[in-house]
């Protein structure tokens, strides 16, 4: 697709990453590092995937939710990763501007839907916990999807109204993007045109993506906790907060690293300390997820156990 067709009035048709670093004696060490953990972090969650499939005990609304997790860790780390990695064996990393602006909208896409599954998860365990014998009615097949649903069409949304923000701008000389992915901040600081309306776009969606979303966490669970310190034996408080806890870990580690990126906007200039925070966003994030969920949780591990084993789940 020509530049032209997005929007862009420049010659510009290509941006130079910089990568992670421009050390090449030290960019072998990092595909190799990387490389790693894109395999580990897409066995992971395809494992988490597995385990809710053969394992009947995890067909439940809870696991329902994760599964869909599992499915957008391995498409976030998929969209940023892989074309890292190739540009990490490149002596120099040229992204058409057609790809470019596609990446953001993908990335944004897969990290929208996130936020927003993460309100649903929370949801999820507040009907459990203090709505117990209308859980099933509340959170049926139906509503399931329905949540969903909702979370797709308000990332897409979003996604799609920052992507054309951005093929709007012009790009009249520098092109040197100074991160390892297409994001809005480094595009921002290379454009010559007004980002004005870029920017207030940008905290609307920072708050209908990430504010929004923790307030409702954040009240979900004010309810659960309250609901669970009234229970009266420390075994079923201690059931109801394990429960809870995988999800709330998931939440600080993605939404921390979320805010710190996007919630700047009074600076637009990319940085080191921005890569890193992108590393700990799209890599970091979704590779430990798996591990979080897993680690406490007897249900999942048996289930893993029996999908590396092949065994059949008990009847």
């Amino acid at each position: 697709m020509e530049p032209g067709a997005w929007g862009n009035r420049t010659g510009v048709t290509e941006f130079i990453l910089l990568g992670l670093t421009g050390n090449r004696g030290l960019q072998p060490i990092l595909f190799v590092i990387f490389f790693f953990a894109y395999l580990v972090t897409v066995g992971g969650n395809f494992s988490i995937l597995a385990a809710i499939f053969v394992e009947p005990k995890l067909h439940t609304p809870m696991y329902y939710f994760l599964g869909n997790l599992s499915l957008l860790d391995i498409g976030c780390i998929t969209v940023t990763v892989p074309p890292m990695l190739v540009c990490l064996l490149a002596s120099q990393c040229r992204v058409p501007y057609a790809a470019c602006i596609s990446q953001l909208f993908f990335f944004h896409l897969l990290a929208g839907v996130d936020c927003h599954l993460l309100t649903a998860m929370a949801y999820d365990r507040y009907l459990a916990i203090c709505r117990p014998l209308t859980y099933s009615t509340r959170m049926s097949r139906e509503v399931q999807g329905a949540l969903v649903g909702i979370c797709c069409t308000v990332s897409f949304i979003n996604a799609l109204i920052h992507t054309v923000a951005v093929s709007v701008l012009d790009f009249c000389g520098p092109n040197v993007v100074n991160h390892f992915y297409c994001d809005l901040p480094p595009l921002f600081q290379l454009s010559c045109s007004s980002i004005h309306l870029n920017g207030q776009l940008l905290f609307v969606g920072a708050t209908f993506m990430g504010v929004v979303p923790m307030i409702l966490i954040s009240v979900s669970y004010a309810h659960v906790a309250a609901a669970v310190l009234r229970i009266r034996s420390s075994e079923g408080r201690k059931k109801a907060f394990s429960t809870c806890g995988s999800h709330l870990t998931v939440v600080c580690i993605f939404y921390g690293t979320g805010f710190f990126s996007y919630m700047r906007l009074g600076s637009v200039s990319a940085s080191d300390k921005d890569k890193g925070i992108g590393i700990l966003n799209t890599i970091l994030s979704p590779m430990l997820n798996p591990v979080i969920y897993s680690l406490r949780n007897p249900d999942v591990q048996g289930a893993l156990k029996r999908v590396l084993t092949g065994k059949r789940p008990p009847a």
